[in-house]
């Protein structure tokens, strides 16, 4: 693709500035009471790979490292406390056994201290103070019930702490230490944002097989659907008219990205199952177009990718979309992502192994977390820790150009197959 197309797919991810002014004008009137906020900092014990991590986060934030460093395992973080917070079917329980108990969940290297705990920082932005703060701790309670109990479930709001457990009443009772006051409509009257906030989490790591094949698959669809497998239905059940906006704009951008496409629709078969169809300028007119079916996998990849960004104003979790992408339209991520989060404020995490993603020259040190494995467990640091990179970004370096050669096996010219 050539640049000056790429450089269109950055453009349509912005509002036009007449709409984009309307549009503040329209949030300062009407939604004061709403307030954008974000995760700006995490602090984390004994989560998988982690020992410890104590980061700042950025509004967008890449994730670096080798494999098997824990990129994914991190990226969990947030869905394990979006699926705490669930309106239903959530609660701190069901979230530990889908992970497959407080065992998986463990660090290996936590032999002296059981106990997990992750505490985030929210806030307007990332340098601001933190409005909210929630902590949570964890255990299992013994071998042969398997149950886990709170250890802690702190929150504070602008310094003044809301709730601290164990409480006089947990004391009393400790079977009320199963569940966190966060999914408790009951316990959460004064901090029932954070839930709502955390409840917005998305993640989509679509897998394109999934689509083109669900008919003979039939298998079941993973609760939130994390690998698009409903994806359809996704589209399906949005309104309408938000429907037709968010299509129209990702139709803008397939239009730049794959040659000679030229529309991008939503239609139901005869049976009302959903469908999207997509037409290519070079076809008869007679021809109706090709469904999902018959869409490559960047197409499918593509489409999903940005209907993720489009589809929400909290966080976004991306996990490596570069995969099955043209390296010209992975080139443009990072801009568009943050052409984006201007008219949307949303927070976008991804996880990525490309040197092409992290070319942009406006990526600073402090919007890449590098992963550093080693005996006790994977070390987590924003790359703007380390004077030598800093030093290469000041001098017109990129950050894929510094940072992803410090991710690459030791030894990777060694990597052949034995005969």
């Amino acid at each position: 693709m050539q640049n000056s197309n790429a450089n269109i797919l950055c453009v349509d991810f912005c509002l036009p500035n007449v709409l984009l002014f309307a549009y503040q004008i329209y949030w300062n009137i009407y939604c004061r009471e709403l307030t954008v906020m974000i995760i700006n900092r995490l602090i984390v014990k004994n989560w998988r790979n982690f020992q410890h991590i104590d980061v700042p986060l950025r509004e967008r934030q890449f994730i670096v490292g080798p494999n098997a460093s824990g990129k994914s395992n991190l990226l969990d973080i947030f869905r394990f406390l979006r699926d705490i917070a669930k309106a239903e079917g959530g609660g701190l329980q069901k979230a530990i056994g889908d992970r497959g108990g407080v065992s998986k969940i463990r660090c290996l290297s936590a032999r002296q201290d059981p106990e997990v705990s992750i505490e985030i920082h929210i806030a307007d932005t990332p340098d601001a103070p933190a409005t909210w703060r929630y902590s949570l701790g964890f255990r299992q309670a013994d071998r042969e019930h398997c149950q886990t109990l709170l250890s802690h479930e702190r929150v504070w709001r602008e310094g003044e702490r809301l709730l601290d457990r164990p409480d006089a009443d947990d004391n009393a009772d400790p079977d009320r230490l199963i569940q966190t006051a966060l999914e408790q409509n009951a316990a959460n009257a004064k901090f029932r944002e954070i839930g709502r906030f955390l409840r917005n989490v998305t993640y989509l790591h679509l897998v394109p097989q999934l689509i083109r094949f669900g008919d003979a698959i039939q298998g079941k669809v993973i609760e939130d659907d994390p690998f698009g497998q409903a994806f359809l239905e996704r589209v399906a059940g949005v309104h309408p008219s938000t429907r037709r906006a968010r299509l129209k704009r990702i139709e803008h951008t397939l239009k730049i990205a794959v040659p000679q496409f030229e529309k991008l629709e939503f239609i139901r078969d005869k049976i009302g199952r959903p469908h999207l169809r997509a037409r290519y300028s070079h076809w008869h007119p007679t021809e109706e177009g090709h469904c999902e079916d018959q869409f490559s996998d960047g197409v499918l990849r593509l489409i999903g990718l940005l209907w993720s960004l489009l589809e929400n104003d909290s966080i976004v979790l991306l996990e490596e979309p570069e995969l099955s992408l043209n390296i010209g339209i992975v080139s443009q991520l990072a801009p568009s992502i943050s052409r984006l989060q201007r008219s949307r404020r949303s927070q976008v995490l991804v996880s990525t192994q490309s040197d092409v993603l992290l070319i942009e020259p406006g990526i600073d040190g402090r919007e890449v977390l590098l992963l550093i494995p080693s005996k006790e467990g994977t070390v987590v640091k924003p790359s703007s820790d380390f004077d030598d990179v800093c030093v290469l970004l000041k001098n017109g370096f990129t950050v894929g150009e510094v940072v992803l050669p410090q991710t690459h096996p030791k030894h990777i010219g060694g990597l052949v197959l034995p005969e």
